[in-house]
């Protein structure tokens, strides 16, 4: 957690500084989301296919390229947000986990264990054996109610159940504040963007439902959703089932805000496929993060975690993020796709 001084002028009106703004303390803490790609352990487990995994791929040295994967995204979740708020994330959304034991091993790595994170997991019915899970630092969240949505959909026939992620549902107290997050990783474009669509708007609906739930209870609830939605901010899922909005202004009480809308029609993303950028990474909130009284914690700037150290700086996929395994090897990668990230703000007396 870290002190920052901001203008109001360039709080309130964008980068604009005025000679008569007045400066105010705030405190700041980083909300985040990180595809983990593919964090297996080196154990087959009979009840998944997780022998597919990448990691069960690996012909030889499982256990110290384990252990190296491992250590990768902790370096990561720790850098996220460090430099403006001087600390790891206060909550880290994550997906492409096997398991709470491999998100124990992440917790518990040097790098990460005096940050004291917390973990809330269910074991998904995936097939692949992959899930969601939410990382804390206890000291600054405090979980409350924590609950697991299946997402029941159907192959084209729409007889076979296609088993994927759970949504993931955490209410707890963030430094003195009530939140709500959301936590997805939706299904894939596999079969085409336009033949598995109907899987993503599904999974819309299901999100859809679980804010429409906690806004019965509270109109003016704090909610984060965030995920790898396998959609882009534009698409039919974000923009028509939870009527996302790019511009702030726009959002009415129970309405929801994406800020990265903006940056996907600049051109940036967070993940790439044969040459084409996409932003299927995203953290959605609720209007009353968006208020201007900033006496409980508001949105302040969101971002794209693209360190140079993430990037590929060579070959084909020069550009692209730095992934952990391709062709049937290890990488000494992180991931197939940046984090993403938000800051929020509470104003502080002097």
């Amino acid at each position: 957690m870290s002190i920052i001084k901001l203008s109001i002028s360039i709080l309130f009106f964008g980068l604009i500084w005025t000679a008569n703004a007045q400066e105010k303390k705030f405190k700041i803490h980083t909300v985040a989301f990180y595809n983990l790609e593919n964090l297996f352990d080196t154990i087959n487990d009979p009840n998944k296919f997780d022998e597919f995994s990448p990691m069960m791929e690996l012909k030889t040295n499982r256990s110290a390229i384990y252990k190296k994967k491992v250590k990768n995204m902790a370096r990561v979740i720790a850098d996220i947000g460090a430099d403006i708020a001087n600390n790891a994330p206060a909550i880290i959304g994550v997906s492409e986990v096997e398991n709470r034991e491999v998100l124990e091993d992440v917790v518990n790595d040097s790098l990460l264990l005096e940050k004291d994170y917390g973990i809330v997991h269910y074991n998904s019915p995936d097939t692949r054996g992959i899930d969601v899970a939410l990382l804390f630092q206890k000291k600054i969240f405090t979980p409350t109610h924590t609950s697991s949505h299946a997402l029941k959909i159907y192959d084209d026939t729409g007889k076979q159940r296609v088993y994927t992620r759970d949504q993931l549902l955490v209410t707890g107290n963030l430094d003195g504040d009530v939140i709500h997050v959301i936590v997805n990783h939706w299904p894939s474009r596999r079969g085409g963007e336009a033949r598995s669509r109907p899987k993503r708007v599904a999974a819309a609906k299901l999100s859809k439902h679980l804010i429409d739930s906690v806004q019965a209870i509270n109109p003016y609830a704090k909610i984060f959703i965030m995920g790898d939605l396998n959609d882009n901010p534009t698409n039919e899922s974000v923009k028509g089932i939870l009527k996302a909005k790019k511009d702030r202004k726009k959002v009415g009480l129970k309405g929801i805000y994406n800020p990265f809308e903006g940056f996907y029609k600049k051109g940036l993303g967070s993940n790439a496929y044969r040459d084409t950028w996409s932003l299927f990474d995203q953290i959605l909130m609720t209007k009353p993060l968006l208020e201007k009284d900033y006496s409980s914690f508001r949105f302040y700037k969101a971002g794209i975690f693209n360190k140079n150290y993430l990037i590929n700086n060579r070959g084909q996929y020069k550009g692209y993020p730095k992934r952990s395994f391709s062709n049937g090897t290890f990488t000494d990668g992180f991931s197939d796709h940046f984090p993403v990230y938000v800051y929020i703000i509470k104003e502080v007396a002097d």
